[in-house]
């Protein structure tokens, strides 16, 4: 799934949020209490709903799927507000929206003296239990060679690394073409952050670390960025991924695209997954708008935690990267369900 490894990114797990299944209190709201709904653009989220509703298995989720389908986008508003309810789920931490995003690397299937950093599908020994080859390992030594293991070759070693932090991608061909990479297994080796290593080093304070700014910092400094990379002993090893055509967004944790600035990521313990969700974000660029949840992330932990995904290539990760501001969100449940919940819980 695109989240796998995200939010890892650059100074570790981002710890704001509860353990899930903590403890949460939960409390019905009208559709009045969310700032901005009526301005909205329902029709936009009742499509990406009925992307994955029909992969959801509750029979009353089952029904509300066929009830969707019959429903045009002019009138998706009334949808929303007559068979959901909104409720505000909160674990005690605060809020907080960050982005994520589908990198875009140029590459060919074969190699070639530009193209010449292997993407790899997993070796069949790698998958044995526990902790395989480290990154160095796998880098420097000829475990890989002349396996037919790559998938493409890239120009770039460095969003190459940032390739596996993302955990799927485009790669746009050097004939013309595209293929998407989507995440394929691990080495088994923790992920250990090159961000909180800069920092710990002196070369970047806390406030400078940014993918960007890691990124300047390696190409500056060709062999300690190298050695750099190497302080991350994870491998991310990938999949071609053909039965989603390239201009569609990558897979999401429901195996479907998400889509772009209307799809988060967010904690199943809390936010079921295919719920739409009413995203209040505050901060420099207000956005008030309704998404569905259709992806996980492993530093996506909490009620109030959600990753929202910003498209793909490198304004949409620029953007993606400058993304951490407060607000709130609030789930929108089925009514019986909704109702169901006060005061339990899950």
């Amino acid at each position: 799934m695109i989240a796998a490894f995200r939010s890892l990114l650059l100074v570790g797990a981002m710890t704001t949020a509860s353990a899930a299944g903590a403890e949460a209190t939960r409390s019905i709201l009208s559709f009045d209490d969310l700032e901005g709904w009526a301005a909205d653009d329902h029709g936009a989220a009742l499509s990406v709903f009925l992307n994955t509703c029909g992969d959801l298995d509750d029979p009353d989720w089952r029904a509300l799927c066929g009830v969707a389908q019959t429903y045009e986008a002019d009138a998706a508003r009334s949808f929303f507000e007559l068979f959901f309810r909104p409720v505000l789920v909160e674990d005690g931490q605060d809020a907080l929206f960050t982005g994520y995003f589908e990198p875009e690397l140029d590459g060919s299937r074969t190699r070639t003296d530009r193209y010449k950093y292997p993407i790899y599908e997993m070796p069949p020994e790698a998958r044995a239990e526990g902790p395989w080859l480290s990154r160095r390992d796998i880098l420097t030594g000829d475990v890989m060679t002349d396996r037919g293991l790559e998938i493409a070759w890239v120009d770039d070693p460095v969003e190459l690394f940032f390739l596996q932090i993302q955990g799927s991608g485009r790669i746009r061909l050097a004939d013309g073409g595209a293929l998407r990479v989507g995440y394929g297994g691990a080495n088994g080796h923790p992920y250990r952050s090159i961000g909180s290593e800069l920092i710990r080093q002196g070369a970047l304070g806390a406030h400078q670390v940014s993918a960007q700014m890691i990124k300047a910092w390696v190409r500056k400094n060709p062999e300690a960025g190298a050695e750099l990379l190497f302080h991350n002993p994870s491998y991310v090893f990938f999949r071609e991924v053909t039965r989603v055509a390239p201009e569609f967004g990558p897979l999401g944790a429901m195996n479907r695209s998400v889509t772009t600035m209307r799809s988060i990521a967010a904690d199943p313990a809390f936010t079921p997954l295919g719920a739409p969700v009413w995203v209040e974000k505050d901060g420099k660029e207000p956005l008030r708008r309704l998404m569905i949840a259709q992806d996980t992330g492993a530093a996506i932990k909490g009620a109030q935690r959600a990753d929202i995904f910003f498209g793909t290539g490198d304004e949409a990760g620029q953007a993606a990267g400058r993304l951490k501001d407060p607000g709130r969100m609030i789930l929108l449940l089925p009514i019986q369900r909704a109702y169901a919940l006060i005061p339990g819980e899950f």
